[in-house]
């Protein structure tokens, strides 16, 4: 018998029937990666607007720090919370260490410079076109970024997308700070791995057909939504022109 496609047809029955196991570690997953999405978007949307528009001195030092923690491993990001959260840690108080909360700051702080980052060079562009009309109307540095993020409001729900995708789809730090304990801190990524090394490719395969799922789907929605801008702003300007 061939071993991949036996553990592929029971994947495939894991999946289709629900299996209790796999729908857990989904959800869990999904619940995690989607709360540290929303925190480290609203961090990293107003700090990214800002950054749009705003201009000092160190400005170019911070840009070029932020770009550079978009390459940081992932397991770097989990051993500075572990240690952060670690009993003789300055947050170790929180007893956060090994549970659904630090798996949530863990990749928040993988989520906020791929926000940041993506949210301050669509700001900056729109700043380009019409920051000086603002500027002229009295518009100052708070008002401008959020009235610029506004306008890019779905080039932001793209970026919302792409953080979700890099954080449902981290492993590193969440194995660290998790502990990627049985049935409270399993996530897909983590369980992957654990059943993997098991022998457990059933499983394993399953949460990788699910997972896999999961990021084409997001970045179908990506795609639909960049179509979507092209032919919404190619309307607004014929729309102009012919008025």
């Amino acid at each position: 018998m061939n071993t991949f496609q036996d553990s592929l047809a029971r994947a495939l029955e894991l999946v289709a029937g629900a299996d209790p196991t796999l729908v857990a570690i989904v959800a869990r997953s999904l619940t995690v990666s989607a709360t540290a999405c929303i925190i480290g978007c609203v961090l990293g949307i107003a700090l990214g607007a800002w950054l749009g528009v705003a201009r000092f001195p160190a400005r170019g030092a911070v840009i070029t720090v932020l770009n550079t923690l978009l390459a940081v491993p992932s397991v770097v990001v989990g051993l500075v919370v572990y240690l952060l959260l670690s009993r003789s840690g300055p947050l170790g108080f929180l007893g956060w260490l090994f549970t659904f909360q630090a798996m949530v700051l863990a990749q928040v702080l993988l989520v906020v410079p791929v926000c940041t980052a993506l949210t301050r060079q669509a700001v900056e562009d729109a700043e380009r076109a019409n920051g000086e009309q603002l500027q002229s109307l009295g518009a100052g540095n708070a008002l401008r970024s959020l009235l610029l993020a506004f306008d890019e409001r779905y080039a932001l729900l793209t970026v919302l997308l792409a953080c979700f995708g890099r954080a449902i789809s981290e492993v590193g730090a969440v194995m660290i700070v998790g502990g990627n304990i049985d049935g409270f801190t399993r996530v897909m990524t983590t369980a992957i791995a654990l059943e993997t090394s098991k022998g457990d490719l059933p499983l394993a395969l399953a949460l990788g057909i699910v997972l896999l799922a999961v990021v084409l789907a997001l970045n179908a929605l990506i795609a639909a939504f960049t179509r979507w801008r092209g032919a919404h702003a190619e309307g607004v300007v014929l729309t102009r022109v012919a008025t």
